[in-house]
């Protein structure tokens, strides 16, 4: 991430906040000194990566809504994320328009009765494909960090599925409390 450590906390981009607040990734951008955009790619209704219908619960051939996303640090690519959303949930929302949600999507889906109350992630490091080494700037051979995150509401229902796909130099901190 333009040559400096960052360690991002998943917890900040899983807490609903204010509709009238910025991003999460603007404001963690701006906590560390620098700017935090985003530009959305794509909005639509897609089927999905076999993975991701998986944790949808979809039936093969199954459809859901896409977001996918470039965030840009500093003007600089640093991360692609595309968020999937089952369409009984985001069909007829700001989920399926290709505009910012105030708030952001955890909002939306909090306002929707679909709050997140369980979230599991994987974490692997991968070597892109063309289309992402040059979307994310990168040299051919460099590796990228991919982070997977399925979100449930407090029913088990499965709301939301992110995949994503973050330039060299992305830490991730977990914490936990036991007991």
């Amino acid at each position: 991430m333009t040559g400096q450590r960052w360690t991002s906390q998943s917890i900040n981009y899983l807490t609903p906040r204010s509709s009238e607040s910025s991003d999460a990734w603007a404001e963690e951008a701006s906590q560390k000194g620098s700017k935090g955009t985003q530009s959305i790619l794509f909005v639509g209704e897609v089927t999905p990566p076999r993975i991701v219908a998986a944790e949808l619960d979809l039936e093969p051939g199954g459809v859901a809504v896409v977001r996918q996303r470039a965030m840009y640090l500093d003007g600089h690519p640093v991360e692609l994320t595309d968020s999937y959303y089952p369409v009984d949930i985001a069909r007829g929302t700001r989920l399926a328009e290709a505009r910012k949600i105030p708030g952001g999507a955890v909002t939306l889906l909090a306002q929707l009765g679909k709050a997140v109350a369980h979230v599991s992630e994987s974490v692997n490091v991968d070597l892109p494909g063309p289309e992402i080494e040059r979307a994310l700037q990168l040299t051919s051979g460099e590796p990228v960090l991919v982070l997977t995150r399925t979100s449930h509401s407090r029913e088990g229902e499965p709301v939301e599925v992110s995949v994503m796909t973050m330039t060299r130099g992305t830490r991730l901190g977990y914490e936990m409390k036991v007991g």
